[in-house]
Order: structure tokens, then sequence, then C-alpha cells
């Protein structure tokens, strides 16, 4: 029994590092991309929690797992159909698990940009840590955006 958790948490865990929203991790397809820079100033932040994902990985796990536990129970009837609830409650159990390993601690950032237009840009927490009155930089890659703090910018001679 042991073992088959430990699958079903192998699997649930790999899918969640599938995915992030963190400005800290690039995805493959957006290196070596020309990106657009907007400058701009933090106006608010916001704590927000980003939803997890249900791709129907951590079903499938939990309902082979459940499957495969509950055909061992009984003679052959009673394994058949305690292997198809096994199933069922497995696949309903791996897509929670799932959801629940997926979802992310984020934060809403309310940006004014020079132009005096105003962004809202969610991403989670990355290692720099944004305050209201920051200067920011928005990188916009492919559809994707990410804020950073702006670089310092050395006085021209």
């Amino acid at each position: 029994m042991f073992i088959k958790k430990l699958i079903l948490a192998s699997a649930v865990a790999a899918l969640a590092a599938c995915q992030t929203s963190s400005p800290d991790v690039v995805q493959r397809g957006d290196a070596q991309r020309m990106a657009t820079v907007q400058d701009g100033v933090v106006l608010s932040i916001r704590t927000v929690t980003v939803d997890g994902s249900q791709s129907g990985g951590g079903a499938a796990a939990g309902a082979v797992v459940g499957g495969v536990a509950g055909s061992n129970v009984g003679g052959n009837r009673t394994s058949t159909i305690v292997g198809v609830l096994g199933a069922v409650v497995g696949g309903v159990v791996g897509n929670a698990v799932e959801r629940g390993a997926t979802k992310e601690d984020a934060q809403e950032i309310l940006i004014q940009l020079k132009n005096g237009d105003r962004r809202s840009v969610v991403q989670a927490k990355g290692a720099e840590v944004l305050v209201a009155g920051d200067s920011v930089i928005i990188v916009s890659t492919g559809g994707k955006v990410r804020v950073t703090k702006a670089p310092a910018v050395a006085p021209q001679q």
C-alpha cells in the first residue's frame, strides 16, 4: 500500500513541477526570444492564490492506483466490483491531490506605466520583494508577462 501511495504522490509532484507563474522561471520556448519591455511604478500589491490545475493526470494516476488496490480485495466478483469502486474513488482523490499540489501563492501587482496607463499582472512570488513605489519593468514574451525590479541606470555623461 505504501508503494502505491508513493507512486501517486510522485505522479502528482511531477505534474506540479510542470507549471508555475514564477517570474524567476522562464519557459524553454521563451528563451532566446526578443521581449518587449515597459517601464512603470508599482502602485499596489495584494496577495492572491493561483488555483491548481486539473489536467487529468492526477485523476488518471489515482484511478490506476485505486483500481489496482481494489482489485486485490476478495474473490473474482468482489475484486471486480471493489476494483471499479477503487478506480472511481482514486480518480476523485487523485484529481483533488493534483489541484492542491499545483495551487500556488501569488501576487497581483498594479503598475502605472510612464504614459499613465495602468496594468495588472498576477505572478507567483519570486525572489525579489516588490513594494509600492518600486520602479519595475514589465517583460512581455509570447503573450506572457513578468514583472521585475527595474535595473539601475547609470547617469549619462
